[in-house]
């Protein structure tokens, strides 16, 4: 089962005196990268936060955002009246002579004016149930999308391994007519060089360039390689968990093994298929770097 790393899910809950919701946003990233958005109240529960998102997410950057408000009216902030009054008094003042009036946006902003209260501590340990049941639900939400998309990346990268074994197919039954094709266009070289002239080539001297030319471009060992690697990618990709580390691997192993097929065998029909099985190397890489 593949994982996409971008993905959204959100959730709210109430609990006994308070309201909670969550919402979670990721993008492909190399390895996890966490950033919580939360009220001072939750802020405690950090680390409980932190753990139940590495159980869930193993990497990619996310972004969560938790938002509370309680049913009884307590806040952690409140306005120190009688200081605003005294910043308007004051203002008003300045700005008599010419009838501007403050403006209670940016009297709000001054120093002072917005302060932050104690909750009670009860209150406050109280939170975690409601905060954990919430970012629960929120990352099933989350665990939704993405496997959605991962099985169309999976479905994606299926057809391109097919594309592979097929090329790896008619690589293999190609190979064999490269040093046949060799050995023809040597000996009619030679019958063209030597002509009516009376000089005669040793048949060993033949045989041995074929032998030489032979050994240089077998690529059994490339194909039998190319197709255990393809098996393993294909486990890989059907397996129960997403790791598209192991794919990433995998896969680069897979364009060396082509490359060399490509380097070695000097065939204008074994070089299509190696560009063949190149392009759908690069499409699978562009998919990995989005799989968990």
């Amino acid at each position: 089962m593949l994982l996409s790393m971008t993905g959204f899910g959100n959730a709210s809950f109430d609990s006994d005196g308070v309201h909670v919701s969550s919402e979670i946003k990721s993008v492909n990233n190399r390895y996890l990268k966490l950033s919580v958005r939360m009220p001072d109240s939750v802020a405690r529960f950090e680390a409980e936060i932190e753990k139940l998102i590495r159980s869930r997410v193993a990497r990619g950057s996310i972004q969560l955002s938790i938002r509370v408000r309680f049913h009884g009216g307590q806040s952690e902030y409140k306005i120190d009246q009688e200081l605003l009054k005294s910043y308007q008094r004051q203002l008003a003042e300045i700005a008599a002579g010419d009838g501007n009036r403050p403006n209670l946006g940016h009297l709000l902003q001054l120093p002072g004016v917005v302060t932050q209260t104690e909750l009670p501590d009860d209150l406050v340990n109280s939170l975690w149930p409601a905060v954990e049941k919430c970012l629960s639900e929120a990352l099933d939400h989350f665990d939704d999308f993405r496997q959605r998309e991962g099985e169309s990346m999976r479905l994606d990268m299926e057809r391109q391994c097919q594309v592979i074994e097929t090329e790896v197919k008619k690589v293999a039954e190609l190979a064999p007519q490269v040093v046949l094709e060799y050995r023809d266009k040597i000996l009619e070289r030679v019958r063209r060089l030597i002509g009516d002239s009376s000089i005669s080539v040793n048949e060993n001297d033949v045989i041995r360039e074929v032998a030489l030319f032979s050994d240089r471009c077998d690529i059994n060992e490339e194909i039998t390689r190319l197709r255990s690697h393809t098996e393993q990618f294909l486990r890989l990709l059907n397996g129960i968990t997403s790791q598209g580390r192991k794919l990433e691997f995998i896969g680069q192993e897979m364009f060396r093994e082509i490359n060399t097929t490509g380097s070695k065998a000097n065939n204008v029909t074994i070089a299509l298929s190696v560009v063949e099985m190149k392009a759908a190397i690069e499409r699978m890489r562009e998919v990995l770097q989005n799989v968990e």
